[in-house]
C-alpha cells in the first residue's frame, strides 16, 4: 500500500474482529485498524471523522459485517458507494451469509471482494491470513477532498 491506509472494521462479533486482527497482523500488515461493533460508530465515523476530517494521501479500507445488530451492512455498502468521497474506498465484505442473491447485491453496489465466514476456525483463520497479504499488495486510492 503506497499511502497510510487506515483499516476501518465493522464487526459485532468480538471474537471475529480478534480473529481478522489477528491474521492481518500475521500477514504482515501494520496499518492502523479502526474497530467498531455497531453499523451505527462506524457510520458516524466514515461520514464525520474519517470523511470531513481526512489528511491528504490517506486512504480506507472496510471491512465490512453485513449482519450487524443496529443496521445492516448493505446500508453501509450502498452509503459508502454513494458518497463522493468515499465511494473508490475498497469495500471487503466479510460475512456468515452465502445466499447468492445477497452476494450479487453486494457486488451491484460495489464491494470489491466478498468473502463468506466459514464456520470451520482454521478455515476462517486462513482465509483472513490471505486477505492480509491481499492487503499488502493492493493499491488503496485516497479520499477524495
Amino acid at each position: 500500500m503506497s499511502v497510510p491506509v487506515r483499516i476501518v472494521m465493522i464487526e459485532d462479533d468480538e471474537g471475529h474482529a480478534r480473529l481478522i486482527e489477528r491474521n492481518i497482523r500475521r500477514a504482515g500488515v501494520n496499518n492502523e485498524i479502526v474497530p467498531f461493533t455497531s453499523g451505527t460508530e462506524a457510520v458516524k465515523f466514515l461520514f464525520t471523522q474519517a470523511n470531513g476530517g481526512s489528511q491528504d494521501g490517506e486512504a480506507l479500507l472496510i471491512l465490512l459485517d453485513l449482519n450487524l445488530p443496529d443496521m445492516t451492512g448493505i446500508d453501509i455498502l450502498k452509503r459508502v458507494k454513494e458518497d463522493p468521497k468515499l465511494r473508490y474506498a475498497p469495500v471487503v465484505v466479510l460475512t456468515t451469509t452465502d445466499d447468492a442473491q445477497e452476494i450479487k447485491r453486494c457486488y451491484e453496489l460495489g464491494c470489491n471482494v466478498y468473502i463468506t465466514k466459514p464456520v470451520n476456525y482454521d478455515s476462517f483463520a486462513n482465509a483472513i491470513r490471505q486477505l492480509g497479504l491481499f492487503f499488502s499488495v493492493i493499491q488503496v486510492p485516497p479520499i477524495k477532498p
